[in-house]
């Protein structure tokens, strides 16, 4: 038996020697003793019942081998909210957060609150973007496409626990079910796999072991959903419409001029996240 911080300074050692981020031990921790960080802080100096070390032990060994802590307790936080994720969809990054944040502040300068705008999620995944910015804005009418039915799934269950149950979840290719049905878009947001294949050689395990590589991966240059997704969105958005994309550091001047020459008069412009990297790309188009 040994006292809770023990358990955490033991387990903070054992990831720095596999080269594993330290505080990936109290997100661990706090999973196998379900407390919040306060909590954990006040059960420090209590002992730890055997079994639930030995549980504990367990998660960290496979984080050591290279498992995201995410997939192993089951979700991250997104925006301020606990999404669920599993290994039929990507993990949520902080940049995708600085896409929605931008996008809702869009809105409200183009559109004005409270517009009754219909909006889509191409390629969504855990559902983070959708959900999202249908719990900050809800007059939003939302639309969240995903190719793969497992990841759909995913998204579905993010919905209904976070109260965000009246988006339309739509299983198809990119824009491909919108374009059948004849429907027309205020607002295109997507943050769809955009790394060169090539640069598979030089990232951590814990991503290119564990995460999708459908949701990672695009073609020799990365930027093959951007070009099918600058052909069909003309035939979807409205006259004045907003569309964003995250991209891959280094992409953006390339995503820019796709979108410049699918909306020859739409104010494109790129956005540099919290770390100074260009991540997102806007077209404003028709205002």
């Amino acid at each position: 038996m040994c006292k809770v911080f023990e358990a955490l300074k033991w387990a903070s050692s054992y990831l720095k020697d596999h080269n594993r981020e330290e505080y990936a031990a109290e997100l661990l921790l706090r999973h196998t003793l379900q407390v919040s960080r306060s909590e954990m802080l006040i059960k420090f100096r209590e002992d730890m019942e055997d079994e639930q070390f030995e549980s504990f032990q367990k998660l960290v060994y496979l984080h050591a081998q290279g498992q995201p802590v995410q997939y192993i307790i089951g979700q991250e936080d997104f925006y301020g909210r606990a999404f669920t994720v599993n290994k039929e969809v990507l993990i949520p990054r902080p940049e995708t957060e600085e896409l929605v944040q931008s996008a809702l502040a869009r809105i409200d300068r183009l559109f004005g609150k409270n517009a009754a705008l219909k909006l889509v999620d191409v390629g969504t995944g855990s559902g983070a973007i959708a959900v999202t910015m249908k719990l900050e804005n809800p007059s939003l009418q939302v639309v969240a496409t995903d190719l793969y039915e497992v990841s759909l799934s995913v998204a579905k269950q993010n919905a209904k626990k976070l109260g965000a149950e009246d988006i339309e979840f739509i299983q198809g290719d990119l824009l491909q079910p919108l374009m059948e049905q004849g429907r027309s878009i205020d607002i295109v947001l997507s943050n769809p796999p955009y790394i060169p294949e090539g640069d598979i050689q030089t990232m951590s395990d814990i991503v290119t072991e564990f995460e999708p590589h459908r949701a990672l991966f695009a073609g020799e240059d990365g930027l093959v959903l951007y070009k099918r997704l600058c052909e069909e969105l003309p035939l979807v958005v409205k006259e004045k419409a907003i569309i964003g994309f995250e991209v891959g550091a280094g992409q953006s001047k390339a995503v820019a001029k796709l979108l410049e020459t699918a909306f020859p008069q739409a104010k494109v412009e790129v956005q540099y996240d919290i770390n100074g990297k260009d991540r997102m790309v806007f077209a404003e188009v028709g205002f």
